[in-house]
This record gives C-alpha cells, structure tokens and sequence, in this order.
C-alpha cells in the first residue's frame, strides 16, 4: 500500500536536544550558505537521529532543493559523484559533507528514474521535501534539522520512534525491501548499531524476501558487510543475521558450518571473533576485513581441507585449493577484495606450520610478513579448542625471549608436526584426521 500522506510536526528547539555545538562545522558552512543563496537546506537522516539519541555523528548529511549542478555552482570545492543517486560531495580536508537534492516519489517523466524486476536501480527524480521524507527508508532517517530556526521538521513519525527506539520502514516494508533488497540488511545493521526493536511489520517479510539478496551487487554486500562487522556492533547484529533468516543468504558457508555444528565450536569460536571485533573498536584498535573473514569462513575452509587430504591431495596444493574454493563460493554472495583475500588466506596457510617447531622453520615463521595476524588467529581457535591452547602458550614464549636463548632451547628440536584429531577443529565434524599430514616428497631423480 501507498505510504500515508506525509503531515508536518514541527519539534521545536526546547522539545528536542540537538545543538549547533554538536555539529559538523563544515556542515553548518554548507547549510548556512545554501540558505543565504535561497535554497532550503536541512541536516538530515543519521546525523539528526543520533544527535536525539546524544550519540555523536560520524557524518553530517544535507538534503536541499538545489540541484546538484546548483550546489557545485555555490562551491569551489565539490564534486558531483553517483550514477544510481545523483550527490554533490562538498569537500573540506578530510571531511566530507554529502549533499542530495530532494527526490520525488513519482516520475512524472522530466526525471532520470530506471527499475529493473521491481528493483530501483537508478532514482534521479527530483522533488519537495515531503516527497524526499517518504522516499527515505526508516522513519529514524527522514527527520530535518533547520538552522534557520532550529527546529526539527518531522513527516513520518520518526520522531517519536526515535523516542521509542523503533525501526520502522516508510511505505509497505514488502515493497521497500523488493525495491533495494539491500534495505533488509540495512534494518538489521541500525537495529543492531542503535539498539532498536524491528517493528513487527517491517521485519515480518524479511525471511520470506532474503532470497532476493542474490540480486544485489556482490561488491555493494561486501561494503555492506564490513559497515556490519566493522563498527562495533559484529555480535549483535550476526545475531540479527541469523533471527531474520538473512544468515544463510548473505554467508552462506557460515550458515551450512553452524548448521552441521554438533560440537558448538563452530559457534563459540565465531561468537568469540565478532566480540573481540568489538572490543577492539570500541578500544579505537583497527580491525581488518581479513582477519574478519578469516574467522567467519574459516569453518568453510577446515571442511573443504579436510575432504581435499582425504582425498590425497598434498597438504599444500589443499591448502591452496581448498582457499580459492572458499573464496569463489563467497564471491557469489560478497566480493571479498584480493587486497583482503590474499592476507586470508595466508592467515589460514600458516596454521598448519604452528605445530612445527625445528629452529629453521620457527625462525622462518617468526619472521613472516603475516606471522602476527596468523599467531591472533592461532589464539582464537585455542579459545575454542583447549588441546591448542598449550601450542598457542608456546608461540606466545617464543615471541617474548631473546632469539639466542631461542634458539638454544630449539637445539636438536626436529620433532614432525603433530597430528591432531580433525573434531578438535571447527567445520571438520565427522572428516578424517589431517593435522601433521605431511607433505608428500618427490622422488629424487636417479644420478645421471
């Protein structure tokens, strides 16, 4: 059904708590100096929303009835960018202020609108500022902030289920999701960053539509995925994945591996790798998406190991394949850059090297390029594992004394790697043992 028409609340200044103080200087440039050229100009969407919240914006938008042409007119320094949404990007050193114009709901055939399947693919339909507050997905996100008169102009309701911390789509939420399936991982992402409830109608069809996910830009649920995993909220919102159905859609390996998870440490370990992501954020610590994805499709990867060893294959070309399997299956779903993947899989590969501990090889291993991320990642399997936890002691002993005393206490080390019962490790239930499998040797050639 068509959204309700929209009607005008206007929250004055002493009934909301948002002040000028709170916002972007550069934001304020850019809205006093759209309102002295005559445009209407408004703080919208986020920014707003999480000022009422009293949480601190990481980005300031404006929505105005400029044009984008007209923006760039007024600033030397923007630049237009967008095909799908037409923006102006007024630039201030590292800070970016991302102006849109108004969007109309309907296209009355002046506009740049394109719908591909029921899905909007291109909406450069410009309007008013009613037409913009209905076309916005949440009523979190369609609140505007004045300068004018510092008042917040509120068409939706939004103002009241910010209030309430409800997430609630505009319009009939089957519709929004079938128009940018992209919108259900959205919720999901807001509901899990601000602590909000999905209202009961806007997460009813999300299981039902999940599917539709497919359609979506691999390299645009990529983006999606690390704004989800990367900001704090990684726990929360793989919970949320799961709840609404969507889990299986967009990380389908990590579905099927929770899925066969018999012995939970499958589960533990992810849960464990998602909160340590968080702790890390919320300590100002960086977080890489390969370390991240090393976690998440980890079980996928120790699966697929384990079905190649049993098939004979040398321990290096199934490591090798095994990663490239992983990675194409997730690149139906999420691209996962070769800037990222590559450091993956080496994160993966070294694993096996822990267990060997002649001086040659430690030395070698200490002093790999990955050898940190690939040691972090040693401690987290030993969360979920207590047989690895002693190994992962002693690498961690290896790295705090002095290389000779080092490598006195490795003299006439040249024990193998030692083997490993495969259900010690998550993703590998019911498969044949493959820890300390060695690499084959090639048989000498015959002196000529």
């Amino acid at each position: 059904m068509p959204p309700s028409p929209p009607i005008l609340r206007v929250i004055e200044r002493e009934q909301h708590p948002i002040s000028r103080k709170n916002i972007s200087k550069s934001a304020l440039r850019v809205l006093y100096r759209l309102n002295e050229a005559g445009f209407d100009a408004y703080l919208v969407g986020g920014a707003v929303r999480d000022l009422l919240l009293g949480r601190q914006p990481k980005d300031f938008d404006v929505a105005t009835n400029a044009t984008p042409e007209e923006v760039r007119q007024l600033f030397r320094n923007c630049r237009l960018i967008g095909r799908r949404f037409r923006l102006a990007h007024v630039v201030f050193g590292p800070e970016i202020i991302e102006v849109a114009t108004f969007r109309a709901g309907d296209d009355d055939g002046s506009g740049d609108r394109e719908m591909e399947n029921g899905r909007l693919v291109r909406d450069n339909v410009y309007g008013t500022i009613e037409e913009d507050a209905v076309r916005r997905d949440f009523t979190a996100n369609a609140l505007y902030y004045a300068v004018s008169d510092f008042t917040v102009r509120d068409y939706v309701g939004g103002f009241d289920d910010v209030g309430a911390r409800v997430l609630r789509l505009i319009g009939d939420p089957e519709s929004r999701y079938r128009e940018d399936p992209v919108r259900m991982l959205r919720a999901v992402r807001l509901a899990a960053k601000l602590d909000f409830t999905i209202e009961a109608a806007s997460a009813e069809p999300i299981a039902r539509l999940a599917p539709l996910l497919a359609e979506a830009s691999n390299a645009r649920l990529f983006d999606e995925s690390l704004k989800l995993f990367l900001a704090g909220h990684a726990e929360r919102g793989f919970e949320l994945l799961e709840r609404y159905g969507l889990l299986e859609h967009f990380l389908p390996d990590v579905a099927t591996a929770l899925a066969l998870d018999a012995s939970g440490l499958c589960r533990q370990m992810l849960v464990t790798a998602l909160r340590d992501c968080d702790a890390r954020v919320a300590e100002e610590k960086s977080v890489t998406p390969s370390f991240l994805f090393a976690a998440l499709l980890w079980p996928a990867y120790a699966h697929d190991l384990q079905v190649l060893l049993s098939q004979g294959h040398d321990l290096a070309v199934a490591e090798q394949r095994a990663a490239d399997r992983v990675t194409l299956r997730q690149g139906s779903r999420i691209a996962i850059p070769r800037r990222f993947s590559t450091p993956m899989h080496e994160i993966w590969w070294l694993q096996s090297r822990f267990p060997q501990r002649q001086r040659k090889r430690v030395f070698r291993l200490l002093a790999h390029p990955r050898f940190r991320a690939a040691f972090d990642f040693l401690e987290l399997r030993a969360s979920a594992v207590p047989e690895l936890r002693e190994e992962a002691q002693w690498w961690a002993q290896a790295q705090s004394v002095p290389s000779d005393t080092l490598a006195a206490q490795l003299v006439g080390k040249t024990a193998p790697a030692r083997a490993r019962p495969a259900s010690q490790e998550p993703g590998t239930e019911g498969e044949s043992p493959s820890r300390g499998t060695r690499r084959r040797r090639r048989p000498r050639k015959a002196a000529e």
